[in-house]
């Protein structure tokens, strides 16, 4: 089986379950489990060529123009398949105990489940950069699908448009990133460019277009795994059922950025460039979200700071780009998957036992549910760092790779880790504290929790334990990963190995300071948490005033401009088109200086009458003089191309004009004779005049020095005349427009397909409310309803 058809396979089979949902749910669920087992068993048995060259497959879709599906599977691919297809494996199958008989939102979700593995399996596949961004962009509307679900509540919909709006911001800045990276290496292949990077022939000449390349790429990684200051996105994503948020921000979603870093991290993290805003935006979100997660009373908002925190902490690994730190990223990559899904669903088994997740509200959870108080002190043993769980192999190399590279940058890591992890065991604490201690009169939680809910969070902490056993396993898969790493310090770091014990040393003591750190904070420092922040800074504010100024901006824009005038449209369009380009060919453009005043002396005549003809409209009284002028205007531009030896553009002009004209002599029987305009309408003629004139004149001026401006022989050589029949055509004009010009037809079909879909939905739901006797739906960007929603 090919690496494209497993990726297939996701697809089709998120197009079959909603049908087979509707049937039954929980064989919808299992039957995408099925698949994301059998993703995992596959991947596995292929395990041992990815780890030695990798496998590939590649799909040519357009070679001309470089474009190609090009996947490739080798160890950190398959680390992340571990996440996708084996912990979502199991939140599939959580997922079919966690919705109910009569859920609506059951069927939609199982198909965007399965769907959004297929498109995460795709993005850590991606081989080249185009085939990444295509799969990266998926992942985005897919989650936002799954985050909004039916769109009936407010709080989904806000959480799901301020995701996607923050990662397809960041997505746009990363396909300029990528395509100026590609246009500096010639190629997208990830592959060739880190070749290129590694042997210093990437762009030697251009350090600052390469520069602002790995700055936008960047971009992308940093929203789309929620740094500071782009994190808000993902508490707020919490709205999403529990199923949803474990799987989309434990075990995939939320690593894609991590993902890109540690893709392109061999190649690029000897640029200051890459590691510098990598590594401190990294340590800064750690620390911040792990000092927000102490000051939350919901335990679902408590697990997704966490989860921002150990983010930053994966970028510090990806992007310091040594080799120990890779082995401790692999390791903390598993690691945060296999502690923190089984979290999440601990929190959505309690919620549905106890019909709260409030910690304020929980007492006593703990003595009447003691199965979900140790899976859940387990998977927190794994997050806090502790033997023997995977987490501390992980946190133990991360210690040791700073330790050993020491320096400035090493030390400051180091110190930023130490307090990262402190603040982890703190809020892992205050996690297991507020969910099962006894903190009042009233115990809650009486209903059982099925097997559905707790089966799978206890197989996902129980692999977290028999990962830190079995850490060798994972030295071979990180190994290969890090082998292309330099092995930054002495020679210990170029043999060091993940293990579940080292020789005692610093790291040793550094956990020990952030377990004694971490539980002291619990402890006395409530007071502190809860009331330390700084005033009037807030990255949740940030953005709404962003959000907020560009729909007022909006508003105010639109209202100035769409009035109904078409005289303002066309002055609109004329003024950019003066403004923009205008200056650009005034400063750089050359005027041919062979250029002739004509090249035939009957250009002279009908050139003069459209002149004269346009200098009349606008002096024209008469409605049916105007229209008459236009039409020799339009008539004699036809004329032009009959004397330039264009035909066929002269037959379509004619063809047009003589319709227009008819259309207007029909509209002007309906219409009075003369203009009724205003003295104030008359004052604004004069500059209505002389944009038109300037903007006649830039075009043609414009025309001159471009055509001016060849500096190659032209196109239309005899051979490639000769070659239109290949393309199926006659002639080459039927070639250019059926052949080179299809991908525009496609595209401009596929935006009135996507207007008249939308059209006819929304007149469809308007006649469907009228039927149904509902409320009156009332929408628009600039109602009050709209603007209270706007501002929050």
């Amino acid at each position: 089986m090919s690496v494209l058809a497993v990726v297939a396979a996701h697809l089709v089979l998120a197009l079959c379950l909603p049908a087979l949902a509707r049937y039954h749910r929980r064989l919808a669920f299992g039957a995408g489990a099925a698949l994301l087992a059998a993703t995992l068993v596959w991947a596995m048995t292929q395990a041992s060529t990815a780890l030695s060259g990798g496998v590939t497959d590649r799909v040519e879709w357009a070679p001309e123009l470089g474009l190609t599906l090009s996947l490739r599977m080798d160890a950190l691919a398959i680390a992340m398949i571990v996440l996708v297809s084996g912990v979502g494996a199991l939140i599939m199958i959580y997922a079919a105990w966690y919705f109910g008989p009569r859920s609506t939102d059951a069927a939609r979700s199982a198909a965007l489940l399965v769907a959004f593995a297929g498109m995460m399996l795709g993005l850590v596949l991606a081989d080249d950069l185009l085939t990444l961004y295509v799969f990266w962009e998926l992942t985005s509307l897919t989650s936002f699908l799954l985050v909004g679900q039916g769109g009936q509540y407010r709080e989904n919909r806000r959480a799901a448009v301020q995701a996607l709006v923050v990662t397809v911001f960041g997505g746009l800045a990363m396909l300029l990133g990528i395509v100026l990276l590609g246009q500096l290496a010639g190629t997208y292949s990830i592959p060739e460019i880190t070749a290129a990077a590694t042997s210093a022939t990437l762009a030697p000449d251009s350090p600052v277009a390469l520069s602002v390349s790995l700055v936008l790429i960047l971009l992308g990684a940093l929203t789309k795994s929620a740094q500071l200051p782009f994190h808000p996105w993902l508490p707020y994503a919490m709205a999403a059922p529990t199923p949803i948020s474990a799987y989309l921000h434990a075990a995939s979603m939320v690593k894609a950025g991590v993902v890109l870093v540690a893709r392109l991290g061999p190649a690029f993290s000897v640029h200051p460039v890459w590691w510098a805003p990598v590594m401190v935006l990294g340590l800064a979100t750690m620390v911040l979200g792990g000092w927000r997660a102490m000051r939350q009373t919901d335990l679902k908002r408590l697990l997704a700071f966490g989860t921002v925190s150990q983010l930053g902490f994966l970028m510090v690994l990806f992007g310091s780009g040594s080799r120990v730190a890779g082995l401790a990223g692999i390791a903390m990559l598993l690691a945060h998957g296999l502690f923190k899904a089984p979290l999440f669903m601990v929190v959505g088994a309690i919620d549905k036992a106890c019909g709260t997740r409030d910690l304020r509200e929980l007492c006593g959870l703990g003595r009447r549910r003691r199965g979900l108080a140790v899976v859940a002190t387990l998977a927190g043993l794994s997050m806090a760092g502790l033997p023997p769980m995977l987490g501390f192999v992980g946190k133990e190399a991360a210690f040791e790779a700073f330790v050993l590279e020491g320096g400035v940058r090493g030390w400051i890591a180091a110190i930023g880790l130490v307090a990262g992890s402190l603040l982890t065991v703190a809020y892992t604490a205050r996690f297991l504290w507020g969910a099962f201690s006894t903190k009042g009169l009233h115990p809650t939680g009486g209903d059982p929790v099925p097997l559905g809910l707790s089966g799978p969070a206890w197989l996902c902490a129980l692999t977290g334990i028999a990962a830190g056993f079995a850490a060798p396993l994972v030295q071979q898969l990180a190994a290969s990963y890090a082998a292309s790493l330099p092995p930054l310090g002495d020679a210990y770091a170029a043999r060091y190995e993940l293990a579940l014990w080292h020789t005692p040393g610093l790291p040793l003591l550094f956990t020990g300071v952030a377990l004694a750190g971490g539980l002291l904070l619990h402890r006395y420092g409530q007071t502190l948490t809860g009331h330390l922040s700084v005033p009037h800074v807030s990255a949740q504010r940030g953005y709404e005033a962003v959000v907020t100024g560009l729909e007022r901006s909006a508003i105010t824009v639109t209202g100035r401009l769409q009035i109904g005038s078409l005289p303002v449209y066309l002055g609109c369009i004329l003024a950019t088109l003066i403004a923009l380009p205008g200056p650009v060919l005034a400063v750089t453009g050359t005027f041919p200086t062979d250029q002739a005043p004509y090249h035939s002396i009957m250009q002279v005549p009908v050139g003069l009458m459209v002149i004269v003809a346009a200098i009349a409209l606008c002096l024209a009284h008469r409605r049916f003089t105007a229209v008459l002028l236009v039409g020799a205007v339009g008539y004699g531009i036809g004329g032009l191309f009959v004397i330039d030896g264009a035909p066929d553009l002269a037959l379509a002009q004619f063809l047009v004009e003589t319709l227009t004209l008819v259309a207007f002599v029909f509209v002007l029987r309906r219409l009075p004779a003369h203009f009724d305009e205003p003295d104030s309408e008359r004052r604004v003629r004069a500059p209505k005049a002389a944009v038109a004139a300037v903007g006649g004149l830039l075009v043609a001026g414009m025309a001159v020095v471009l055509s001016g401006a060849r500096t190659l022989p032209p196109a239309t050589t005899g051979p490639f005349i000769a070659g239109a029949p290949e393309a199926g055509a006659t002639n080459l004009i039927s070639a250019i427009l059926v052949d080179f010009r299809a991908l525009d037809t496609v595209g401009e079909i596929t935006v009135l397909l996507i207007c008249a879909a939308g059209t006819a939905s929304l007149v469809l739901a308007t006649r469907y409310d009228k039927k149904k006797g509902g409320t009156v739906v009332r929408s628009g960007s600039g109602s009050p309803k709209h603007e209270q929603e706007v501002l929050g």
